[in-house]
């Protein structure tokens, strides 16, 4: 079985909207595939059924499950709409827990699904992917990013930038401009993504010359950041920025106890992935705070305008990275089913390993050895600042 191919869309939408403005999303669907492939395989008969397992609820359902959701959702509809048999989702709670995304991944590895989308958190994605792999069924992370989590296994692949290729960059970019030479980091010593964001920072610092004065770690559900900061602030010399590797919950208190505790304004913090829901969470406390991102609003990458006005129609907000990354990576999927021309799992898993210089709203799109993502827009934009409550581009007035 096959599903239909997926035929690019970006310039043929290019002069659509040029000629009408009150274009149905539909008219404005984006396509993931090059050019020059416009042949059309047999339709399959059947439906294709994909687990997803977010966290739908709990903690991490706002920052990360509910947007990867609504990404998801997108890209199946717009997908469906080319024409193809019916992409239909079985969806489990992962519930922002170890324990919880164990859980979904078993049932949906249970009812014989080829393919899991989900799990975000790279904490859970140790401990759960490995059920996918020994049950020979492929799990794909749109948001996952701690160093070297691919190579768990052959099934398992991942959307996002791993911080070792994304953080070196974003220190590159923003060094140049602010010119530090001397900095602290705090980071959550109990969560993976965190630890692996630390640990490439400073490496990335020591190699440019950057001298870490002091390395801060607290545990995930902590609330009371104020003795770790103290010490920060108290330093003598002084931090010339602080580094903060942490999930969502803990960046808000980090950055607004940060300021609260006494750190000047002249310090900025550097927040990897920090949107604008912990902006908004954060409130003036998060005004100068920089940020390091595999994909921004703004972007030129094929299809991404159209992705981004599809879902701002859909949902009524711009979409975070996290959508965009979920959106890419059903899309990439898709492609992979297309190549494969089967629902088979090992096939699918064959043809995601094979996917080269694939058009997506991340760039083009490929995979290394390791089922580890690369895209070519990786410095497009990576790196931006708060400027009145808005995440506006890093070095542009």
């Amino acid at each position: 079985m096959n599903i239909r191919r997926i035929v690019t869309f970006t310039f043929v939408l290019a002069a659509i909207a040029a000629m009408a403005i009150g274009l149905s999303s539909c008219e404005r669907v984006a396509s993931i595939v090059s050019d020059d492939e416009t042949t059309t395989p047999p339709m399959m008969d059947k439906e294709i059924t994909i687990g997803v397992a977010l966290a739908l609820t709990g903690g991490n359902a706002e920052p990360y499950g509910i947007p990867m959701q609504e990404g998801l959702e997108l890209a199946r509809e717009e997908i469906n709409m080319l024409g193809g048999p019916s992409i239909t989702f079985v969806t489990e709670d992962a519930l922002g827990t170890v324990e919880g995304a164990k859980a979904a991944v078993q049932k949906l590895v249970d009812q014989g699904v080829p393919a899991i989308v989900g799990i975000g958190i790279s904490t859970h994605l140790k401990e759960t992917f490995p059920i996918a792999q020994d049950a020979g069924v492929i799990a794909f992370s749109p948001i996952s990013s701690a160093a070297g989590l691919s190579s768990l296994g052959d099934y398992i692949f991942r959307a996002g930038l791993a911080v070792n290729i994304l953080n070196p960059i974003g220190l590159e970019i923003t060094q140049a401009t602010l010119g530090y030479t001397q900095v602290a980091t705090i980071y959550d010593a109990g969560d993976t993504y965190s630890t692996s964001s630390n640990t490439e920072i400073v490496k990335a610092l020591e190699a440019n010359g950057v001298k870490v004065l002091i390395q801060e770690t607290f545990q995930t559900t902590d609330t009371d950041f104020n003795t770790q900061l103290t010490n920060i602030m108290n330093l003598d010399p002084q931090p010339e920025a602080l580094f903060i590797s942490a999930l969502s919950t803990e960046m808000v208190e980090v950055i607004k106890q940060g300021r609260t505790a006494g750190i000047p304004d002249s310090v900025p913090f550097i927040v990897p992935d920090l949107t604008i829901t912990e902006v908004q969470a954060a409130g003036d406390a998060a005004e100068g705070t920089i940020t390091i991102s595999g994909w921004s609003a703004g972007s030129d990458a094929p299809g991404n305008q159209a992705f981004v006005q599809n879902y701002q129609a859909k949902y009524g907000s711009e979409p975070l990275p996290w959508a965009a990354q979920a959106y890419a990576t059903l899309h990439i999927l898709a492609n992979a089913i297309t190549k494969a021309e089967s629902t088979d799992a090992a096939m699918i898993r064959d043809a995601l390993a094979m996917t080269m210089d694939l058009d997506t709203i991340l760039g083009k799109f490929s995979f290394d050895p390791n089922g580890e993502a690369m895209y070519d827009r990786v410095r497009e934009r990576v790196v931006h600042i708060v400027k009145d409550g808005q995440l506006q581009p890093f070095g542009e007035e």
